[in-house]
């Protein structure tokens, strides 16, 4: 495996373990509603941003086709190219 390929399976799976940009705004919300600092109100309204919703989303979508095309390859019995 070459670097490209450590790099982009790497970011794939920060990707698929992070929590989603809804689920950051809803704790950001519960949080706010409890203490109201002028940081965190900050960070809410990034999380609510929709730019920051579809960037999110986008690159689930992403990781997760390529996580099936891989699994479709190796079905097949190719090797994936990156």
């Amino acid at each position: 495996m070459d670097e490209a390929e450590l790099s982009g399976m790497s970011w794939r799976s920060e990707v698929r373990k992070r929590p989603t940009a809804e689920q950051d705004r809803d704790a950001l919300a519960r949080l706010i509603e409890y203490d109201a600092d002028p940081f965190e109100v900050e960070l809410y309204e990034l999380a609510t941003d929709p730019r920051t919703l579809l960037v999110d989303r986008a690159q689930r979508r992403h990781a997760g086709q390529h996580e099936r095309h891989v699994r479709r390859l190796k079905s097949r019995g190719q090797r994936p190219r990156m």
